[in-house]
């Protein structure tokens, strides 16, 4: 699938190295630019299928681009946006995570991608509005949580099923993971979904909306 790209990430080498990576699986990338203001421009200008982009960028350099990620989820309904930075930034993932829109959402930490097949299938999944994010984004907004509320309820063995689901792990995977039986963890995601108030259903990428949904209360 040739997807129309706008990219945001304000090292000159790592925004040309990406540009080539991008346009080497087929790809094209509408604008490649340095800013988050920048970033807001070029996708109003292009439109494109997929934003990419940094977290750390100017004229801040904190949170800038995942910031302008956000207001692009929020003014652009559909979007499909994935974050790849050195860090997870808590702050404002669980709002660019939430069901903001109907646009696929990802948050990968650069150092933990292995292969560069992983990062090709994710631009992929995301475009095609699946949710991928990295099991330590996953564990950094599950500790948010800690203060008293519904998570408190989960046995600690609840807790780790929730925090496979909001990788986007389907059951048998998750079973696999922690060395129980299928219908043991179907158990355990029903519980879940009860003791949170959370609609259950089949389909993985709608559990990992629910999941991140709950995150952002």
């Amino acid at each position: 699938m040739a997807l129309r790209i706008v990219l945001a990430e304000d090292s000159v080498l790592m925004r040309a190295g990406l540009v080539g990576l991008l346009e080497s699986f087929g790809h094209t990338v509408r604008a490649a630019v340095g800013d988050a203001e920048a970033l807001l421009g070029a996708v109003g200008e292009y439109r494109p299928d997929l934003v990419l982009t940094d977290v750390r960028m100017p004229p801040g350099h904190t949170d800038d681009g995942l910031r302008a990620a956000v207001a692009l989820r929020d003014a652009h309904p559909g979007l499909a946006v994935l974050v790849l930075s050195q860090h997870a930034a808590t702050a404002y993932a669980a709002e660019l995570l939430g069901p903001a829109g109907l646009g696929g959402v990802g948050y990968l930490l650069k150092d933990r991608i292995g292969e560069v097949s992983e990062f090709a299938d994710a631009v992929v999944r995301v475009a095609a509005g699946e949710t991928v994010i990295d099991p330590d984004v996953v564990r950094q907004l599950l500790a948010r949580q800690r203060v008293a509320g519904p998570l408190d309820a989960l046995t600690p063995r609840e807790r780790e099923v929730l925090a496979l689901m909001a990788e986007g792990r389907a059951n048998a995977s998750i079973a696999r993971e922690l060395l129980v039986g299928d219908a043991a963890v179907a158990k355990h995601i029903g519980n879940i979904f009860a003791k949170l108030g959370l609609a259950g259903g089949e389909d993985g990428h709608r559990r990992v909306l629910a999941v991140l949904s709950y995150l952002r209360r």
